[in-house]
């Protein structure tokens, strides 16, 4: 089950979708912060310099469906500073 898990689905042109890639494509170039475009709005997230890539095609009866998935841990938080006991 996962922490957390957001979904934004909707229809859009062909050249809304080829700009949505380059939005997607400039945030990842940029530096550890990349602001993603989500729906209405944005997505900051931290990434790292390399990640894991997967992307999918399947034809199935009348549909083609790709998708594009990346991932990458989380990065290392340290520890919460104990409390001292006396």
């Amino acid at each position: 089950m996962s922490d957390v898990k957001v979904e934004y689905e909707q229809r859009i042109s062909r050249d809304d979708a080829a700009a949505w890639l380059s939005q997607l494509a400039r945030a990842f170039a940029g530096d550890d912060e990349a602001e993603v475009p989500f729906g209405p709005g944005t997505v900051k997230l931290h990434v790292p310099e390399t990640l894991r890539a997967e992307l999918e095609v399947e034809i199935e009866d009348d549909e083609v469906e790709i998708e594009i998935e990346f991932k990458w841990p989380l990065p290392q938080r340290a520890p919460a500073a104990r409390a001292k006991r006396k």
